[in-house]
């Protein structure tokens, strides 16, 4: 049996244990540091994670699917950095984004709330909806029916309608429309002020966008570009239900390139 007078105390640890046991604490602090500023730099100026929260980009972009968000393409502003503090004003290293462009901005009327939409109109464009379609300096914006888009989409209960658009440059994309007597099918005539941009959500009647609540978005909100759907998820997926990580997957929609 040993002796409680036997048993090293605290104060009898070796020197040199003690200094193992400091330096490795330190090691681990700087390692953690140096990992959390790798990935604030690439958060701030190269990419970004966003969850798709809404319906509003439907067909192109489902509740639940997972992005990445380039912040270089359009250059920075103060909202390129966490919580957007007033470190200065305007853009630096700017770009000018191309219509058709699907972009992440701040929301003009709080500057924290992030909206992703598709970008319509461009500094000095005439936007105006007539009929549920859209015309572009008096000139509608061409558009195909593609048949009946997925069930459910509409508040109303009609069938929705999958069309094929094309922007004024001949970029393809696909919207949905309930119908021509939806409370924004039929709009005034918007002149888009210089700085500024006229975004819409693709899924025409069942987005909250620059045709109503969200106005015109000057260029200090744009905060990234959409580049590609990493991982997708359906509603049904709980990140407490880890078996849902994998029966709720929408693995077709993994890696898909956005246009």
């Amino acid at each position: 049996m040993t002796d409680a007078a036997d048993t090293p105390t605290e104060s009898e640890t070796p020197p040199s244990a003690r200094n193992a046991a400091v330096e490795e604490t330190i090691e681990i602090v700087k390692t953690v540091v140096y990992a959390l500023l790798i990935a604030l730099f690439l958060r701030v100026f190269l990419f970004q994670p966003f969850t798709i929260p809404s319906a509003s980009m439907e067909p192109n972009l489902l509740k639940g699917d997972y992005i990445i968000v380039s912040k270089f393409s359009y250059g920075y502003s103060r909202h390129s950095a966490p919580f957007s503090p007033a470190l200065f004003e305007g853009r630096i290293f700017g770009s000018e984004p191309k219509r058709g462009d699907i972009i992440v901005f701040k929301l003009p009327t709080d500057n924290r709330t992030d909206y992703i939409k598709r970008l319509v109109g461009l500094p000095g464009d005439r936007v105006q909806v007539k009929g549920g379609v859209l015309y572009i300096n008096e000139k509608a914006v061409p558009r195909a029916s593609e048949g009946p888009g997925a069930p459910g989409v509409c508040w109303s209960g009609a069938q929705v309608e999958r069309f094929r658009e094309s922007s004024p440059e001949g970029r393809p994309y696909k919207t949905y429309d309930c119908g021509p007597r939806g409370d924004l099918d039929d709009t005034q005539v918007f002149l888009v002020p210089a700085g500024q941009y006229f975004f819409m959500g693709d899924n025409r009647d069942n987005s909250a966008d620059s045709r109503a609540d969200v106005g015109f978005v000057p260029a200090e909100n744009l905060v990234g570009k959409a580049q590609i759907i990493l991982l997708s998820w359906n509603g049904e997926a709980s990140l407490f239900k880890p078996w849902t990580w994998v029966l709720d997957a929408r693995p077709s929609r993994f890696f898909n390139i956005l246009k």
